[in-house]
């Protein structure tokens, strides 16, 4: 229980710092997105938004209970409140229909009184005595010319309703000089907020809802299984240029001086290398009893992520422990294996099924740049009509029951599970079946059904390979420049290391 809790919590940190990997991979278009928002609101602003300006007067109310002329007196609090009191009686007063038509025939405006009425604001300055009248107009000279005429009306209006009472003008109304609305800076700081807030939350909802798998995290909320090995996709060191890569849409390859793809072997990357030789590794410590041969197939839940280049390089890992490895392709639908290590695709699989050829004919070797007898391969063969039905016979148990007797390992090269059964079909002829999946072309949800389709039949996962990895892609981020950097200093370091140790055997002499 708390082991699948600190595992939800892990998930919930690394989803955090995921939206926010996002946004920052993005930050050019949430800063394009923000400045024009920005533009927008400003434009719209500048030319849609018509100014308002802003005139004053401010009066201050006078209890006559209070006021007995030049003789001093001392004021209790509660005489101050009832002044303060009488500043929302007069803004009552001010609003009346006849004060405000008043205000309209002496200042000689062509508003009715509703307008009038939307235009004037009234409140107390401060919590005092004081209060004041604001008039709103898009004319500067409307806006004094109201407020002051209110400034004249309105003592004369208080004092002849509220008796023993008055306002005296405090402060008369000017001419305002610049508008007081639009706020161009505020506007413009909030068309630039706008987009921020717009662009971050497509971000993250995009991020939220892309199910693709793009970390080994996505891997683990989609299954139970292990990631056994991560495989970069990055460029590999020697003559030629450009990435290696795996499936079909993968346009860039890893060209060798032969002009053939560097896909296999020793000429793939020093990343690649390693991530294949921790995956035999820790393929070998996936089974817990010995027995004298293992049959491993490799599939993937779609084509192009890999499987057929992973099964290639996986057979030459083993073979450089001097075991003996069979390769066979059982892709009979769409046949890889030949092609890229350039043998002969028949006599095949599909040939020695339907008993054309015997299994001396169907083996070859495959000897890959200086290892002459890396591995042995059974290629695909004739493209047969009944595929499934092949690999489900008697026969096909026959010809792996024959092959254990003479090898270490014997490596299946099984089709996309979600395309077709055909991996299925040979579940009871296999000690486990590795997982291929690739960065950005797989999702969860589809990973997770190819996955219940072998568990449905009780074949054994030993586990997921995470394939064609890009940086970051990995748990722990060693992504191309860490293994370029091994690469690039590995035999400066080797030389440098040698000149000191002779320099040392020389000062001894």
């Amino acid at each position: 229980m708390n082991e699948q809790r600190i595992r939800n919590e892990e998930i919930g940190e690394v989803n955090v710092k995921r939206l926010l990997n996002a946004v920052l991979r993005r930050i050019w278009l949430v800063i394009v997105t923000s400045v024009i928002g920005a533009a927008i609101v400003f434009a719209g602003t500048y030319f849609l938004v018509t100014p308002l300006y802003e005139s004053s007067a401010m009066f201050y109310v006078n209890n006559g209970s209070i006021s007995l002329g030049d003789t001093s007196v001392s004021i209790s609090s509660g005489d101050i409140t009832a002044s303060k009191s009488l500043v929302d009686t007069y803004i009552v007063i001010l609003n009346t229909r006849e004060t405000l038509n008043s205000v309209i025939g002496h200042a000689g405006v062509d508003r009715s009184y509703a307008e009038l009425k939307d235009m004037i604001s009234a409140e107390a300055v401060n919590e005092t005595e004081i209060f004041q009248v604001v008039v709103t107009s898009p004319n500067p000279y409307e806006a004094e010319q109201i407020a002051n005429t209110i400034a004249n009306i309105l003592p004369t209006r208080i004092s002849m309703i509220v008796e023993g009472t008055s306002a005296k003008v405090v402060d008369a109304a000017v001419v305002p000089s610049r508008p007081s609305s639009p706020s161009y800076v505020n506007n413009t700081l909030l068309g630039f907020l706008l987009g921020l807030v717009l662009s971050v939350g497509i971000i993250v909802l995009q991020e939220l809802f892309n199910i693709s798998i793009r970390a080994e995290e996505d891997i683990a909320q989609a299954c139970k299984h292990p990631v056994l090995s991560t495989i970069p996709n990055m460029a590999a060191p020697g003559k030629g240029s450009s990435y290696y890569g795996y499936g079909g849409d993968q346009k860039k390859k890893q060209i060798s001086a032969e002009g053939q793809a560097s896909v296999v072997g020793s000429d793939i990357s020093f990343a690649a290398s390693e991530a294949y030789k921790l995956l035999r590794t820790n393929l070998q410590y996936s089974f817990a009893d010995e027995k004298t041969c293992r049959v491993i197939g490799i599939s993937s839940a779609i084509s192009g992520e890999g499987k057929s280049v992973t099964a290639i390089n996986l057979a030459y890992s083993l073979s450089q422990l001097n075991k003996r490895v069979a390769l066979i392709d059982c892709d009979m639908r769409k046949p890889t294996i030949a092609e890229k290590l350039n043998i002969q695709k028949k006599p095949g699989l599909s040939g020695l099924l339907t008993g054309q050829f015997n299994l001396a004919d169907a083996i070859q070797n495959c000897g890959l740049k200086g290892h002459e007898k890396a591995f042995y391969v059974i290629a695909a063969g004739q493209n047969p009509p009944n595929p499934v039905e092949l690999l489900s016979s008697p026969k096909m148990s026959a010809v792996l029951q024959a092959i254990r007797q003479s090898f270490d390992y014997v490596i299946l090269d099984l089709p996309p599970v979600c395309e077709v059964s055909d991996a299925l079909a040979v579940k009871k002829e296999m000690d486990g079946v590795l997982f291929v999946v690739r960065q950005n072309r797989c999702n969860r949800v589809v990973l997770k059904d190819a996955l219940q389709r072998f568990e449905y039949v009780d074949a054994k996962i030993l586990g997921i390979i995470y394939n064609s990895v890009e940086d970051g892609g990995g748990k722990y981020g060693y992504g191309k420049k860490y293994y370029k950097r091994y690469d690039r200093n590995y035999e400066s370091s080797y030389a440098q290391a040698m000149q000191r140790e002779k320099k040392k055997q020389g000062d001894r002499k």
